[in-house]
């Protein structure tokens, strides 16, 4: 499924269309939502166990939890694979990515050589010079233990496995959640070695694919919370994979502005969501002449030019906002009035019907559709792209 949303102009009538799967994505809920599906069929795992330990193992049933979690990875992969569409043209820019809640978000502008959120770092996500992180939930920053995001469902609280699933959302070792698990040290050293393989993508493996690649180290923005946290869990992988990762890992706040290129700033916004979050507005920056000196002749203006004075205001004109998860209560904020007027807003709707209430989204940080329709005279945007639907949707939908 490659990046569920449409445009939409704030001058016709919204429309979503979600585009018809080519094979069925398993009912996995986001690891921070404990939402619990239907225990699926036990399954064994393909390769055969000697020693007598692990047949006890296997008949408790924990060998087929891991097998089950690998069968619906690789049903992921594949649906993921067979996707053709691209990306999406609007107002100047290629919006190409993918967005599907609980399992990744990762929106690539390559006009601005920026990827918003990196859940398992896309090929095409390698090539762009900067990543904009807007919290630190594993379908938003990845690492070594992204599949514990897509499966989680399987291991939390209905084994008893975690006592704190989402203690790696926040940076945490791997080790640390080992030490939590209450099962035997060899199911232990199994279940970390099939968690570790199946881990792929996530901000570590963008640093470390564009060393491959022999680009220059990325510039990686992170909310000021969690730049600590980000910084351990680099180098947890720097220890284990014995590699670099070269980067400049950059704390931006809330107002604060950076220079990405002298044509091209951004700055943070506040968002709402069950864990610290921020957006991004990307602006062009111009130079205007100012009113007193409109008047002037060239060489009157140059004169001036040459003897120090100021002749021209810094314009900033937002082009592309990005939301990340959030409710719909950042469009009510006022100081966020250049996100809902940048040319292209990119936000998440992760409910699209009545299946689901505003109070269900509100509770668990996410926006429903109806209230952004509802909230449509705020929207100055000449596009608005809809990421992050919910898995739960692979049909067709018109509204």
């Amino acid at each position: 499924m490659q990046i569920p949303f449409n445009s939409i102009s704030n001058k016709q009538e919204m429309q979503v269309s979600l585009p018809i799967v080519p094979s069925k994505i398993p009912s996995i809920f986001p690891f921070h939502h404990p939402i619990y599906p239907p225990y699926p069929p036990h399954k064994s795992l393909s390769f055969q166990t000697q020693a007598s330990p692990f047949k006890s193992l296997k008949t408790s049933g924990y060998l087929s939890t891991i097998s089950r979690a690998i069968d619906e990875e690789e049903e992921y992969r594949k649906a993921r694979a067979a996707v053709t569409r691209k990306g999406i043209e609007v107002e100047g820019y290629f919006i190409e990515g993918l967005s599907i809640g609980g399992h990744e978000t990762c929106v690539i502008v390559p006009e601005l050589k920026s990827a918003f959120d990196i859940g398992r770092c896309p090929s095409r996500a390698i090539h762009q010079n900067f990543v904009f992180i807007t919290h630190a939930h594993l379908d938003h920053i990845g690492g070594l233990c992204n599949v514990c995001s897509s499966s989680h469902s399987l291991y939390s609280l209905k084994y008893g496995l975690f006592e704190n699933h989402c203690i790696l959302a926040r940076g945490g070792m791997p080790i640390y959640a080992a030490s939590r698990v209450k099962v035997c040290s060899k199911f232990m050293y199994y279940y970390n070695l099939i968690w570790c393989l199946l881990a792929q993508g996530g901000l570590p493996m963008y640093v470390a694919s564009r060393g491959l690649y022999n680009l220059k180290p990325p510039t990686v923005f992170v909310p000021p919370c969690i730049k600590e946290d980000v910084e351990k869990l680099l180098d947890i992988h720097r220890t284990m994979g014995q590699v670099e990762l070269n980067l400049d890992l950059v704390a931006l706040d809330v107002g604060e502005t950076y220079e990405l290129r002298n044509d091209i700033v951004v700055r943070p916004f506040r968002t709402h969501h069950v864990i610290p979050s921020q957006g991004y507005v990307v602006y062009s920056v111009r130079k205007k002449l100012k009113k007193q000196y409109i008047h002037l002749k060239g060489k009157q203006i140059e004169k001036l030019k040459k003897s120090g004075v100021e002749i021209t205001d810094i314009v900033l004109s937002p082009e592309v906002a990005f939301t990340g998860d959030t409710t719909a209560e950042y469009m009510l904020d006022p100081r966020n009035a250049d996100a809902l007027r940048a040319k292209v807003l990119i936000t998440e709707a992760t409910f699209l019907d009545d299946g689901y209430s505003i109070d269900h989204a509100r509770q668990h940080g996410h926006t429903h559709l109806s209230e952004i329709i509802e909230n449509a005279q705020w929207i100055r945007n000449k596009a608005v792209l809809l990421t992050h639907f919910s898995s739960r949707y692979s049909i067709e939908v018109s509204i």
